[in-house]
């Protein structure tokens, strides 16, 4: 295998070493939608939609709606800011209410490794909960292999670190929180709509208790206008 796939795919690779034994597992199901709409050369907007179902919670568990402004500072780099409307479920029924404002430099196919392309996000969060003192900061580096397949569909490959800066009441462990390692393939559907399907791990890793390991059928459909 290529040295950068290697480099790429460790973090998997170390979520696959973990015993499975130190995990609880839940079998999940995510569905996503995104609009991102060219408001002038520069300017982007996005809505993104994403409802998430879990066994061990009984169905509907978060339903997060991220509205984003980004500004292109060069070819496939751009600045994004914006808010995430958060509510939380137990078996259908809101539970609390959560807020985020949002960072994020995207580089979209920053460089090619052998067949296919690499993809980089950095983001921040600052997480509030509506009767909670205090504020979670977080960091989200996420790295994405786009290869080509068959026609035009790809095989996208992605894994997402999320590292705490803070704790808070709702957010208690500091430093690497959990992975999200993430495997779709992705068809366009028509010129400016494209559905991806796959399979994602989320493995968490939980202080004084066994870690979790969510296995989570992944769908989405994105549209560009």
């Amino acid at each position: 295998m290529h040295r950068s796939y290697q480099l790429l795919l460790a973090p998997a690779a170390i979520w696959a070493a973990s015993p499975a034994a130190a995990a609880t597992t839940d079998d999940q199901v995510w569905t996503t939608s995104v609009t991102t709409v060219k408001l002038a050369p520069k300017w982007r907007l996005q809505e993104e939609i994403v409802a998430r179902f879990s066994d061990n919670r009984h169905g509907l568990y978060e339903i997060e709606a991220n509205t984003l402004v980004g500004y292109v500072l060069a070819k496939g780099i751009t600045l994004w800011g914006g808010y995430t409307h958060d509510p939380q479920y137990s078996a259908g029924h809101f539970t609390i209410m959560e807020h985020r404002a949002r960072e994020q430099l995207t580089f979209d196919n920053l460089t090619r490794l052998g067949p296919g392309q690499l993809s980089i996000r950095i983001r921040t969060e600052q997480r509030w909960r509506d009767g909670i003192i205090g504020t979670g900061w977080r960091l989200r580096p996420y790295l994405k292999y786009s290869l080509p397949l068959v026609g035009k569909a790809k095989l996208n490959l992605s894994s997402e670190p999320f590292i705490n800066f803070s704790t808070t009441a709702f957010q208690k462990k500091p430093g690497l929180d959990r992975f999200r390692n993430l495997v779709t393939v992705s068809l366009p559907l028509s010129k400016r709509l494209t559905g991806d399907a796959g399979y994602m791990n989320q493995y968490g890793f939980v202080r004084g208790a066994p870690n979790t390991s969510d296995n989570i059928a992944y769908f989405a459909v994105s549209l560009s206008v």
